[in-house]
């Protein structure tokens, strides 16, 4: 079910797939929306209610003047209050992993179990690829086509508008989020107190497997790797795996 709350001002959207399950925040990367993780919702169903936020920018929630690390914080704050649950289990996709360790760091209350996929301590983005989106295309295959082999990870951030074919977020809105995700949050991640989850895709451009080895170093036994056969979106790319590593973790006491 999608629903709206109002924060800083501007509307935010989440879906929440229900269920009589614990809950467990759900936060996507860039180029993708809420709705990037009903498989996965399916899968933890009935035992987690997975609540997956379009973050400011993306899906249904509104474009932001601004995109910076304490924005992005700030409406996963919101949106836990909105919902008025206690300490939750976050999960987090690239964009969506840095906002979920940054938020257990600043609000540690908040957050029982942390899951981090495939985003590193440092982060240094290349925008080159959201440059080269087409903005519009006449229709949902041609939009297709033109992505190539990449359609399938942005597809579920497709829309048609009186223009034709393009997508929920906006080009420009993206790069400046990620050149605002760019540089060091070690010390967010090192003050991470929650038990964690770090997957790592084995085919990843993002996340090396040294510099995932080393974020597991500097947090201690509270954190643990897991690495799986895909590639940057594990969870698109190894679903059931993804799904069954969430499951133990989240199972464990």
């Amino acid at each position: 079910m999608r629903e709206y709350f109002m924060a800083g001002g501007r509307k935010l959207s989440y879906l929440d797939f229900g269920g009589p399950g614990e809950p467990l925040l759900a936060l996507h990367g860039h180029y993708n929306e809420a709705s990037a993780f009903a498989p996965l919702a399916g899968a933890l169903a009935p035992h987690r209610r997975v609540i997956a936020l379009d973050q400011r920018g993306h899906g249904e929630s509104d474009r932001a003047p601004g995109y910076g690390r304490d924005d992005y914080v700030a409406d996963v704050l919101a949106l836990h209050r909105h919902l008025g649950v206690g300490p939750v289990p976050v999960l987090g996709h690239s964009l969506g992993g840095v906002n979920a360790y940054q938020f257990a760091a600043r609000h540690p209350d908040e957050v029982s179990r942390l899951i981090v996929e495939d985003i590193g301590a440092v982060v240094d983005c290349d925008w080159s690829f959201t440059t080269r989106l087409p903005p519009t295309a006449p229709s949902r295959g041609a939009l297709s086509r033109a992505l190539g082999a990449a359609a399938p990870y942005l597809e579920c951030a497709f829309r048609q508008s009186d223009r034709g074919w393009g997508f929920s977020f906006g080009i420009q809105d993206t790069v400046a989020s990620q050149k605002a995700l760019c540089g060091d949050h070690w010390d967010d991640w090192t003050a991470v107190s929650c038990p964690t989850l770090l997957v790592r895709g084995t085919r990843s451009d993002e996340l090396t497997a040294d510099h995932a080895r080393d974020m597991v170093a500097r947090r201690g036994r509270r954190t643990r790797l897991v690495e799986l056969p895909a590639g940057h979106v594990v969870h698109h790319d190894a679903p059931e795996r993804f799904a069954a590593e969430v499951t133990a973790f989240l199972s464990e006491p």
